[in-house]
C-alpha cells in the first residue's frame, strides 16, 4: 500500500511547496481543500496530516476551518502557521492579534530535542509570516521552541501526536526546515519513503491498461514537455491503441514539426497524424489585433481541427491529456476569487461532444516530477528541459495583426535567440528567452541607405514556476551578438530592444 501524507490547504501561497518537500523525501503527498470531510480523509488512509498556513485569522467569522474530530483520528498532525493557530483555537486555546507582527527571518530557540526537533541546532534561522499569535495553549500542549517575538514558536501534545509550528519549515529560508519535516514524516508518522518515479511508472502503466482495456486512445501533442511525456507513458501502456495528433497551426517555431515527428514517430514508434492547418489558422486571425480574441480563436480552431481528425479514428473512447497537479489543485483548493489574466486553451471541450473519457496520467505530478518521469521513460533532455512555449504559439509574440510575413520574420529572430542563448551556456539557467515582433517600424541606416523596418524586442527571464519572474541580466556581449545577428540576418528588422520588466507587474509573454 502506498504511503501518503495529506496536506490540507487553508489558502497559503506555500501549500504546493509543502507537498513538494514531502515528495522530495520520497513519500507521496496529496493536497486536499480545507472543506474536506473526515470520511474522505479516512478513505485515503494517510500516515500523517499537515495543516497549511493561510491568510485568514482563526477568530474571524468566515475563517476557514476543519472538523475538530480530525484530532481524534489517531493520525499524527503537524500545523504550520495558520494551521498551528487553528489547532490552538479548536482545542480550547486562545489566539489573538500579535502586538508586533513577525515577517521574515527570526532565530528559533529549541527547548526539546526529541522527535520533531531531533538533531536540530539549538539556535537556527526560521522564516516567519504571521500577524496573530497563540496567547494561551490548549490543555495537554507544551512549548518546545520559541523566538524573541513568539513565545510559542513550536508546541506539541506528544500523547496525541499533534505538533504545531508558527514558522514555515517548507521554505528555503528556514535553515533546518527539511530536517524538521523529515523528523515529522519518518520519526513521528513512521513512513519508510518508497515513492519514486520508477514505482510511479509501473503503477501508472497498470492503471492506464486497466482503464482503457481494448479501447483506443487519442492524444493531442504539441512538442512540449507535458504532452510528450503523456504520449510516451500512454504508449507504454496501450501501444498501437494510441494515436497522437499534431496540429501544425502555422504558429510554431522553426523546425518544430520535424522535431515532433522525429521524437514520437521515429524514436518511440507512436502512431502520429500530422495535420497542416496553417492556412485555416491564418484566415481566422486575419485582421485580429486583440490578444484575448487571438487566443480564443486559436483555441476554438484547434479544437475544431482536432475533433475532425479524432472522428476519423474508429473505436476511440479515451482522450489523454497532460494535466499537471497544480492545475488540479487550482480547481479544488481553498482559493479566493481571482481575475482572468489570459485565456488558456486545451482539448477539454471535446469530452462531451465526442463522448470521450479522460485519461490524465500526470495529474498527480508537479512539473519537476514530470521531467523526472520523462527521464525514466527515456525522453532526451532537449525535450524535457526546453523552455515553455505558449499554446497560441508565435501569434502572441507577434503583437497586433498576425500575417505570414510577420511570422516568417519572427521565426528567424526566435531561432537566432535560441542559438545564441545555447552558445552562451545560458539556456538551462533561464526559464524563457524569446523574440517578440512589435507593430512598430523605425528609421534606420543600412549600407548608406535609409530603412524603415520592424523592431524586435528580446525577452529573457529567470523563474521557478512561471508565477513570478525576474528579467535576466544577460551579458552585454550576448545582447550585442543577438542584436547584430538579428539585424544582419533577418530581412525586415532594423532595431532590437531588450525588455527589463519583471513579473509582476508585467507578464512573461507580451500578450
Amino acid at each position: 500500500m502506498q504511503e501518503i501524507i495529506i496536506v490540507i490547504d487553508f489558502g497559503s501561497q506555500y501549500t504546493q511547496l509543502i507537498a513538494r518537500r514531502v515528495r522530495e523525501l520520497r513519500v507521496y503527498s496529496e493536497i486536499l481543500p480545507c472543506g474536506v470531510s473526515l470520511s474522505e480523509i479516512k478513505k485515503k488512509k494517510p500516515m500523517g496530516i499537515i495543516l497549511s498556513g493561510g491568510p485568514s485569522s482563526v477568530y474571524e467569522p468566515q475563517a476557514p476551518t476543519i472538523d475538530p474530530e480530525i484530532f481524534n483520528l489517531n493520525i499524527p498532525i503537524l500545523g504550520i502557521c495558520y494551521g498551528m493557530q487553528l489547532i490552538a483555537h479548536l482545542l480550547g486555546g486562545e489566539v489573538l492579534e500579535a502586538e508586533k507582527r513577525e515577517y521574515g527571518k527570526a532565530i528559533l530557540y529549541v527547548e526539546d530535542f526529541s522527535d520533531l526537533f531531533s538533531d536540530i541546532k539549538q539556535h537556527s534561522v526560521v522564516w516567519m509570516s504571521h500577524a496573530d499569535r497563540i496567547n494561551k495553549l490548549p490543555e495537554g500542549f507544551r512549548r518546545i521552541a520559541y523566538t524573541e517575538n513568539s513565545p510559542y514558536a513550536a508546541v506539541a501534545n506528544k500523547d496525541r501526536k499533534i505538533y504545531a509550528l508558527q514558522f514555515h519549515p517548507e521554505v528555503a529560508h528556514t535553515e533546518e526546515g527539511i530536517k524538521i519535516l523529515k523528523n515529522f514524516i519518518f520519526k513521528i508518522c513512521g513512513c519508510i519513503g518508497q515513492w519514486d518515479m520508477h514505482s510511479f511508472v509501473k503503477r501508472a502503466i497498470q492503471e492506464i491498461k486497466d482503464k482503457v482495456g481494448n479501447c483506443k486512445v487519442v492524444c493531442a501533442v504539441s512538442g512540449g514537455v507535458d504532452s510528450t511525456v503523456t504520449a510516451v507513458l500512454v504508449h507504454e501502456a496501450v501501444r498501437d491503441a494510441l494515436t497522437c495528433i499534431f496540429v501544425d497551426n502555422g504558429l510554431l517555431r522553426e523546425g518544430e514539426r520535424q522535431k515532433v515527428e522525429e521524437m514520437l514517430r521515429d524514436n518511440f514508434h507512436i502512431n502520429l497524424k500530422v495535420i497542416d492547418a496553417s492556412e485555416r489558422f491564418l484566415k481566422k486571425l486575419k485582421g485580429i489585433k486583440d490578444p484575448e480574441v487571438k487566443r480564443k480563436r486559436i483555441g476554438a480552431e484547434f479544437i475544431r481541427v482536432f475533433e475532425e481528425e479524432a472522428k476519423k479514428i474508429e473505436g476511440v473512447k479515451f482522450l489523454a491529456q497532460g494535466t499537471l497537479y497544480p492545475d488540479v489543485i487550482e480547481s479544488v483548493s481553498f482559493k479566493g476569487p481571482s481575475a482572468t489574466i489570459k485565456s488558456h486553451h486545451n482539448v477539454g471541450g471535446l469530452l462531451k461532444r465526442m463522448k470521450l473519457k479522460l485519461i490524465e496520467p500526470l495529474r498527480e505530478l508537479f512539473k519537476d516530477e514530470v521531467r523526472q518521469l520523462g527521464k525514466e521513460l527515456g525522453i532526451p533532455d532537449e525535450i524535457l528541459y526546453r523552455h515553455p512555449f505558449p499554446g497560441p504559439g508565435l501569434a502572441i509574440r507577434c503583437i497586433g495583426e498576425v500575417t505570414k510575413e510577420k511570422l516568417d520574420i519572427l521565426r528567424q529572430a526566435d531561432r537566432i535567440v535560441s542559438e545564441e542563448i545555447e552558445k552562451a551556456g545560458l539556456y538551462q539557467k533561464l526559464w524563457q528567452a524569446f523574440a517578440v515582433l512589435l507593430p512598430v517600424k523605425t528609421v534606420g541606416v543600412m549600407g548608406d541607405e535609409r530603412t524603415y523596418e520592424y523592431t524586435v524586442a528580446l525577452r529573457a527571464v529567470y523563474s521557478v514556476d512561471g508565477m513570478t519572474a525576474d528579467w535576466a541580466r544577460l551579458p552585454y556581449e550576448v545582447l550585442e551578438r543577438l542584436s547584430n545577428r538579428i539585424i544582419n540576418e533577418v530581412r525586415g528588422v532594423n532595431r532590437v530592444v531588450y525588455d527589463v520588466t519583471s513579473k509582476p507587474p508585467g507578464t512573461i509573454e507580451w500578450e
